[in-house]
């Protein structure tokens, strides 16, 4: 381990152990024992929470209870796992998807005190009022109303103390367990660890951003700024930093709240095709959709206008990208294989390890259960959920945007269901495919990638004489090395080295142990109790190491 690796699992010692306590009184010892984290930091200090507490409980729930009460970074993590259908079971996905984040409210006065400090400036010299009852409290921020001095209504959104310091600890946490993950526990390589907690580094890192956020909802103004059925809150820009975002304040009703919706006068069926059409136009049209859209975080205000709010999490398609989603849904529907097939290989996402009659046996299965099924029986939800499952088990590679956008269309269906049980999402949704597809084959689209094909072409063609040139020169001298470098090989490579090194010294042992016992035998000065002085310091020797040997293989646990 390096020197600054070190210094940092010392700096981050105590958070380690509460880590630990939390995974051992959920009953994740076995995993801990694997990765040999107890052994470094002391098991002995959480022998009394190796009981298990919740004997009664399901490992998915137990996952669930721990990472809540691991924290923020904790639950913002098992909030990504739960998108990501190929690498937990269905079970956990489902469990993962209750973590709650909503903790007490930090105290007002602390509030205050962060605004001044981000502004450098008196509160009330920046807002008329400010109420101290928060609005809502999450592990990130908590939401306070206020009044600017020239009367507008605004939400102040406030990150919580140091949480950047708390959660920059726990990143370094989890990559040290990411990597002690990849060293002892040979089956996760085909997960990637490491890769996954890079990802999350990225995607909470973007959530602490609040200057990100403010960007992201200009981006949404702007895409909807036409639309009358969908209202984007206003940035406030003048009292915006990256740990305090300022909007225009929005009086609504939750999306799931159908007494008061009711009450209000507005209609849930609109509702249910105007939330429905801002998730599609988002994914089909512009590329740039809402990353968390839970209840909590859609309102509807008056003629059944849909208000989105918190847009920290985004997910971000390319045209391309879009293109082949259209072609998978087409394919569906016009029960063709090799058109899905094909839809996936443009993405990228088959691997030449991939085996495609399997795969292809998969999608024709997968067409079967649902072809000709009228399209007001379809669930979207058990639709996207068999395509990930598909797509898990042939250990197909999707973009982390992909899983967003199958779990934000999981929620639609979900949300719009509970609004108008009647309510046909796949009929609404066939158009927006069928538009995206028109738009990708129409002549101006095809020039231009007629252009940019064409100008790859060129630069192929003007550079390759030369290439070829270089190429031939190098073979008449023979500069061509060609290196092989095998993947899947560094396990047993260590093992065979640390073989041959417990060979060697047992080699060397065996030698001084027989020259030790030619020593007494012959019987040389000078003596000690008898015997050969340097015939029993040979032996002595000889015992010391073998011991050693034994007590690192015992430790390795390979005899």
């Amino acid at each position: 381990m390096h020197l600054f690796q070190i210094r940092r699992t010392l700096r981050n010692l105590p958070r380690y152990r509460e880590i630990i306590q939390v995974l051992l009184k959920f009953g994740f010892n076995d995993i801990l024992n694997r990765i040999k984290i107890l052994h470094v930091l002391g098991e002995g200090r959480f022998f009394l929470f190796r009981k298990r507490l919740f004997a009664q409980t399901s490992p998915p729930q137990r996952l669930r209870l721990a990472l809540e009460e691991l924290g923020p970074t904790f639950i913002k993590l098992g909030q990504m796992l739960s998108t990501r259908y190929d690498l937990l079971p269905l079970d956990y996905i489902e469990e993962l998807r209750k973590l709650q984040d909503q903790v007490p409210p930090f105290p007002s006065h602390v509030a205050k005190a962060l605004i001044e400090n981000e502004f450098q400036k008196p509160l009330k010299t920046l807002f008329h009022s400010f109420e101290e009852t928060p609005f809502a409290a999450a592990s990130i921020a908590q939401v306070h109303r206020g009044k600017t001095h020239d009367g507008k209504w605004v939400i102040i959104k406030i990150q919580r103390p140091e949480i950047d310091l708390i959660i920059q600890k726990d990143l370094e946490i989890l990559l040290d367990l990411a990597k002690l993950i990849v060293r002892y526990v040979p089956e996760s390589h085909v997960f990637q660890p490491i890769e996954i907690v890079h990802e999350f580094s990225r995607w909470i890192r973007n959530e602490l951003d609040f200057f990100q956020e403010g960007r992201n909802i200009e981006r949404f103004r702007e895409n909807f700024k036409s639309d009358n059925t969908i209202s984007i809150p206003q940035v406030y820009w003048e009292w915006t930093t990256s740990k305090v975002l300022t909007l225009e304040f929005v009086q609504g009703i939750s999306i799931q709240n159908v007494e008061a919706l009711e009450k209000k006068g507005l209609d849930r069926k609109i509702i249910a095709k105007n939330f429905t059409h801002f998730i599609l136009k988002q994914i089909f049209q512009h590329g740039f959709f809402h990353g968390d859209p839970h209840p909590g975080n859609i309102f509807v205000i008056e003629d059944n206008v849909i208000c989105p709010l918190d847009f920290g999490l985004v997910g971000r398609l390319d045209p391309f990208l879009i293109h082949a989603l259209g072609q998978m849904a087409m394919g569906l529907i016009e029960y063709d294989v090799d058109r899905m097939i094909r839809a996936l290989l443009k993405m990228g996402m088959i691997q030449d390890e991939v085996d495609l009659l399997p795969l292809r046996l998969d999608l024709r299965e997968y067409i079967d259960k649902y072809y000709q099924i009228p399209l007001y029986q379809l669930n979207m939800e058990t639709l996207v959920r068999d395509m990930f499952a598909l797509i898990s088990r042939h250990r197909i590679r999707l973009p982390r945007d992909l899983y967003l956008m199958g779990k934000t269309l999981m929620v639609t269906q979900a949300l719009t269901r509970y609004l108008d049980p009647e309510f046909n999402m796949m009929a609404e949704a066939k158009p927006f495919v069928e538009k995206t597809l028109l738009q990708y084959m129409n002549k101006k689209q095809l020039l231009k990638e007629f252009r940019v094909y064409a100008e790859d072409y060129k630069d192929l063609f003007s550079t390759f004489p030369e290439a070829l040139r270089s190429i031939l020169l190098k073979l008449r001298k023979g500069e061509i090395n060609i290196h092989i470098q095998p993947k899947g090989i560094e396990p047993f490579v260590r093992d065979l080295d640390r073989s041959a090194n417990r060979l060697a010294c047992s080699l060397i042992l065996a030698s001084l142990f027989i020259a030790s016992s030619i020593l007494l035998y012959l019987d040389k000065p000078p003596y000690l109790f008898g015997f050969s002085l340097f015939g029993l310091a040979g032996i002595g020797i000889s015992l010391f190491l073998l011991f050693a040997i034994l007590t690192a293989i015992f430790r390795s646990g390979k005899l």
